[in-house]
């Protein structure tokens, strides 16, 4: 069931962002191309997935809400855009494809990149069917994951951090930025979305936060122990630049018995849910055994 409920949604957001992109007016036709490149190169599509989900746990039809959902799934992409120039993590593949600036070039590549961020408002405020309240809610709360407070926040911290040793809550608040701000945000939209109550909230929060982390210390994990071809793109690129993991600040084995501890905290969060919650349920077993 799990599977066959991804393979649905993952077809269902695939087709509306495109529908969601080409409904955009832009100046310039290459910008489009850029942005379309990245948007759709493929991926698990986690975030979308996530907030239809949160709605699901809630008892409201998840689907519902894949404007919104579509949303997250822009940002998500510009945020890879920029980490992968030269001046941040200087990739040269993602998602087994060249990397939007060895395509387009660089000055292009961050024009891509603000187009997605800057479309993704727009786009959830295309969200039908909802009270204009509830909107901004949401609003509010991308706009906090995306900017300083979150992602943003968390990258800048990773730049300065490259050669430093941080501690383990040094390197958790980082992410808690970087990689889990977006997720928090998916899970918090999609409960806003369907009303849930002050409880409800509150349980999904530490589910989203627990499940950043667990994520978090797969990829770490996956960097160290993954394999290229399948991932995508190249192992071992943590440790060329110097930065600090949770594989390289404890253990292979003991990163292993964190993502655990992490996702039985997840799991935990959602004692309060009945079946509605099932998929959330599942994408904590998906993140700590994926391979890619």
């Amino acid at each position: 069931m799990f599977r066959e409920t991804w393979k649905r949604r993952a077809k269902l957001v695939e087709e509306n962002l495109l529908s969601e992109l080409r409904r955009t007016t832009s100046l310039d036709t290459q910008l489009m191309q850029a942005m379309e490149y990245s948007l759709m190169a493929g991926g698990k599509r986690l975030r979308p997935m996530m907030l239809m989900a949160a709605a699901d746990a809630c008892g409201v039809e998840g689907e519902r809400f894949i404007t919104a959902a579509d949303a997250l799934e822009m940002i998500h992409t510009y945020s890879l855009i920029h980490d992968d120039l030269p001046a941040m993590d200087n990739d040269d593949y993602r998602r087994g494809k060249l990397t939007n600036h060895k395509v387009f070039g660089e000055a292009m590549a961050i024009l891509a990149g603000d187009g997605l961020l800057t479309l993704a408002f727009e786009v959830v405020m295309r969200q039908r069917d909802v009270p204009a309240e509830i909107l901004s809610d949401v609003v509010r709360e991308i706009s906090s994951a995306a900017g300083a407070a979150g992602m943003v926040g968390g990258q800048a911290i990773d730049l300065r951090s490259e050669g430093v040793r941080l501690t383990l809550p040094e390197l958790k608040r980082m992410h808690l930025g970087k990689t889990g701000a977006l997720f928090r945000a998916a899970i918090r939209s999609g409960a806003i979305l369907a009303e849930a109550d002050a409880q409800q909230l509150d349980d999904l929060t530490r589910y989203a936060e627990a499940f950043g982390l667990a994520f978090q210390i797969t990829d770490d994990i996956l960097d160290v122990a993954g394999d290229a071809a399948v991932l995508g793109k190249a192992t071992g690129s943590d440790a060329k630049k110097g930065k600090a993991t949770y594989v390289s600040l404890t253990s292979l084995e003991e990163a292993r018995a964190l993502a655990r501890e992490a996702a039985d905290d997840a799991l935990r969060a959602l004692k309060n849910f009945g079946d509605g919650a099932d998929f959330l349920r599942g994408l904590v077993e998906y993140v700590t055994a994926r391979e890619k």
